[in-house]
């Protein structure tokens, strides 16, 4: 670690990209062999988070493990964000993004109906984007950490409390000013959610430091949220005012835009993960979504162990989250994508 800067493999998988859009550029991850055997699967991160989240490093890959199973594994870039976005809002991803990158990974992969991989805001964006054009090219979609219920978020009660007080001007005023939330700001506010493990970290890696792999995901978790991105301004104003203020997700419905979404016209098999720790998302406001998606055939609820990063990509991941993915992909790939089910089937775990 002092000598060689560290004991983490950071090395990115291969990947390259097949179109490149505004905030939107589509990556396909290269396999050392072809092994195409099941449909593809899209990765799409949250904004404002580095897409490593998805590759963190070698060995804690979930991009690597997907090609292992032999998926044509894709991801959506949204790059860095800067002053001059300002004005985008959330229905630039969830009306034009998302639906161009889903359209653009199934011509890709040979007209094959894609499986989407959601991560947090991810995975809100993929089901409102879904819910919006039902007619896209989806197989089935799996969300990992993806709060419905922002008045389960007791993280940021004292938030809301303030902008109930002000009617939401101070918040207003602040990320106006700034254009957005920088990235230094994301960075340290992603921190305060695990203030504990921040706190006590030197403790922890003194204690374990007969432990290569442990000391290796904290090193690369430490540079995943050293990349941090912005939230543009306009999109920052609808997480504050529409999710975290008044709830608006709760129900299922959302005005972006020009368009009403309803989550009760996904009409494909869902799978929502959260994770046991989980500050940002506690497993409540997660496995809301099971109440709201009416019109899926199946929603399937789970937990697993690991906080808003580690269920997704902990060192426990592989044999929890990942392994119920692959079982949900596996076995929704024999599965016509249904048209317009009667009742939805629920399974909690």
């Amino acid at each position: 670690m002092l000598v060689r800067g560290g004991v983490a493999d950071l090395r990115r998988t291969p990947a390259a990209i097949i179109d490149e859009q505004p905030q939107g550029t589509v990556f396909q991850y290269l396999a050392p062999e072809e092994r195409t055997r099941h449909l593809p699967v899209l990765l799409v991160p949250p904004l404002a988070a580095p897409p490593i989240c998805f590759d963190l490093r070698r060995g804690c890959s979930m991009a690597e493990h997907l090609l292992g199973l032999g998926h044509p594994t894709y991801m959506v870039d949204y790059g860095s964000i800067a002053f001059s976005d300002r004005d985008l809002g959330l229905e630039h991803w969830v009306q034009d993004v998302l639906p161009g990158a889903i359209a653009t990974v199934s011509e890709h992969a040979g007209g094959k109906p894609v499986q989407v991989v959601g991560w947090c805001l991810g995975g809100i964006m993929s089901l409102l984007a879904l819910a919006a054009r039902p007619d896209l090219p989806v197989n089935s979609i799996a969300t990992v950490a993806s709060p419905f219920d922002f008045a389960q978020l007791r993280m940021f009660a004292p938030i809301r409390g303030v902008a109930n007080i002000t009617n939401g001007l101070f918040g207003t005023a602040v990320y106006r000013a700034l254009g957005g939330a920088p990235a230094p700001i994301v960075k340290r506010m992603f921190q305060l959610s695990t203030l504990d493990k921040y706190l006590t970290k030197p403790v922890v890696v003194a204690t374990n430091l007969h432990d290569r792999d442990f000391l290796a995901q904290i090193e690369a978790v430490d540079h995943f949220i050293d990349n941090m991105h912005a939230y543009p301004g306009r999109t920052m104003g609808q997480l504050y005012h529409q999710f975290f203020r008044v709830n608006d997700l709760a129900d299922g419905r959302l005005s972006l835009g020009d368009h009403d979404i309803d989550l009760a016209d996904v009409r494909v098999p869902v799978l929502a993960i959260a994770g046991k720790t989980d500050t940002l998302a506690p497993r409540a406001a997660v496995h809301h979504v099971g109440e709201l998606l009416t019109g899926a055939p199946e929603v399937q609820l789970k937990t697993g162990p690991g906080g808003h990063l580690g269920v997704l990509t902990g060192r426990a991941a592989a044999r929890t989250t990942w392994h119920w993915i692959d079982e949900f992909f596996a076995r929704n790939e024999l599965v016509e994508k249904p048209v317009a089910p009667r009742r939805r089937r629920r399974r909690a775990a």
